[in-house]
């Protein structure tokens, strides 16, 4: 039996079913080409020197070093510099939560055709069933091959919904242990970088100069 006539004989369902494939198919390869594009722009070397540079208040160096710079840790830090005699905190919140969502995007379709794709082949199950169930009635036991014909299209919807509910979610908790590393990350040197200026104004004495 080919793939087309198993389709075939899945009913009408499964190309609903087909339709959440490719859409779960697609969020996961544009996802995965996200993380591959973000993991080669991450440079933890870069944000640890913006951290030593911070501390010494050495703005400007600052500026030239990330000048360009698409790291999501980077572009927190360096929001928080720029609003350094403002809320630094607030706005490295404020950038922080602006990439939490580009790494968020499309996940709610993922999770969404997830759950959405087992529950189309529970539905075809129980279509197949009360089909079979009518040919029952109406011929009894004279024709067998009409009622296991529903019931073979109630199990190849359930077995295509699972199917694409488990090929997907692996990816999925992938995507999702990449958004909690990076948030821990950005937290990590969010915080760095509120020391390491405080520790700069502590030795110039501005904090003590802005307090007065």
């Amino acid at each position: 039996m080919t793939v087309w006539e198993v389709f075939q004989s899945g009913g009408p369902l499964m190309w609903p079913l087909l339709g959440c494939s490719l859409l779960a198919l697609a969020v996961i390869l544009e996802r995965a080409m996200f993380w591959f594009s973000s993991g080669r722009r991450r440079d933890r070397d870069l944000a640890g020197e913006v951290l030593d540079l911070a501390s010494r208040g050495d703005w400007e160096r600052i500026r030239e070093r990330t000048l360009g710079s698409r790291d999501c840790v980077i572009r927190v830090l360096v929001s928080g510099i720029l609003h350094r005699d403002y809320d630094m905190g607030q706005a490295m919140e404020a950038e922080a939560e602006a990439q939490i969502r580009k790494m968020q995007r499309s996940m709610g379709m993922l999770d969404t055709m997830i759950t959405v794709s087992p529950l189309l082949g529970i539905l075809g199950t129980v279509l197949g069933i009360i089909f079979s169930f009518k040919v029952l009635d109406a011929t009894g036991l004279t024709d067998p091959r009409a009622v296991t014909g529903g019931i073979a299209q109630a199990l190849v919807t359930t077995a295509a919904g699972l199917g694409i509910a488990i090929m997907a979610v692996f990816p999925y908790n992938y995507f999702n242990s990449r958004i909690e590393q990076a948030v821990h990350e950005m937290e990590k040197y969010a915080t760095s970088l509120e020391l390491a200026y405080q520790r700069y104004l502590a030795v110039t004495g501005k904090g003590r100069a802005s307090r007065t």
